[in-house]
């Protein structure tokens, strides 16, 4: 019997408007906007609906704000349709989303989490002193070669494995601009700087990680209802002790987004269904697999049509 995975969007994925149709629609969803302005103590909300670029580029304001925009869809969908899922999973920000919808994590607790967590994620490095770039159509033994022979002593590694020849390497400055000229020099013309604020999942977020794990610390973990595909091993978890461990782990390890769907894609998942803004996470599934059915739910019409698949 073929299976479904809700999938939550990561950074990159954010937009001003995003979830206003939902809420001026919905209760459920407006209420759920409410109470992230709550929980955080300013106008989320007003960020979401009506905020800059700029506003919405910062760590600290684009994690809370597409995790909310993510489980408003969440909770419209719960509502409106009978769509259910037999995996979750999330790109980086995005696998907060999936723990909301699985029951580990409250709402509450969630927003406030990747507030501070974007906030240390930001602080951990240098503005400046850390980048990341994307390379195209490399393998990842070839890249790590690469990254080993860029390091010279600083940090570069693979960051994320987003699909079959799209993978991005983060440290420091740099190390990566060495290692998009070793590329370029290897062939690989279709390596860029991407336009980031800090240099995510490598070893230069350690800071970051340690300061999570202070936080989460201070957070109950509630049973599972769904399994998690986590990033940091692509492997499904039901196991609410190994929640915290997995966040802490996957602030300093590379996104293993490509493993996970190809996880999911062995356990049975025919359907992938993006919840949150925008269709970034579907376009990685279709590279990946070519099979697989999609669909992404962000507005008033991807409910609609849904609820008429429901």
């Amino acid at each position: 019997m073929s299976k479904t995975a809700f999938i939550f969007p990561g950074q990159g994925s954010q937009y001003s408007g995003m979830g206003k149709e939902l809420a001026d629609t919905f209760a459920v969803a407006r209420h759920l906007f409410e109470e992230a302005n709550d929980a955080l103590g300013f106008k989320l909300s007003a960020l979401c609906f009506s905020g800059s670029d700029a506003d919405l580029k910062l760590t600290a304001n684009t994690q809370p704000a597409i995790l909310t925009a993510s489980i408003a869809v969440l909770k419209v969908v719960q509502q409106e349709t009978g769509l259910k899922a037999d995996y979750l999973a999330g790109h980086s920000l995005g696998e907060f989303s999936a723990l909301v919808c699985s029951g580990a994590l409250s709402f509450a607790d969630a927003v406030k989490t990747v507030r501070a967590r974007g906030t240390f994620m930001q602080e951990a490095v240098p503005v400046g002193s850390g980048t990341m770039a994307a390379i195209l159509g490399v393998e990842s033994d070839i890249l790590e070669d690469i990254c080993r022979e860029a390091a010279e002593g600083d940090v570069v590694s693979p960051a994320n494995f987003n699909s079959p020849g799209q993978i991005v390497i983060a440290g420091s400055t740099a190390a990566v601009a060495r290692a998009i000229e070793i590329a370029k020099g290897r062939g690989f013309r279709k390596a860029m700087l991407l336009p980031v604020s800090a240099p995510f999942h490598c070893a230069l977020m350690k800071p970051a990680a340690d300061r999570l794990a202070a936080v989460l610390d201070t957070i109950t973990i509630h049973e599972m209802n769904v399994p998690v595909v986590a990033n940091a091993d692509a492997k499904p978890n039901s196991d609410k002790d190994r929640v915290k461990p997995l966040l802490v782990t996957q602030v300093c390890s590379p996104v293993l987004w490509e493993q996970s769907v190809n996880a999911m894609s062995s356990l049975g998942v025919t359907t992938f269904i993006e919840l949150g803004p925008g269709k970034v996470l579907s376009g990685l599934v279709k590279r990946i697999n070519k099979e697989a059915v999609l669909a992404n739910i962000e507005d008033v019409a991807g409910i609609k049509t849904a609820g008429g698949n429901a």
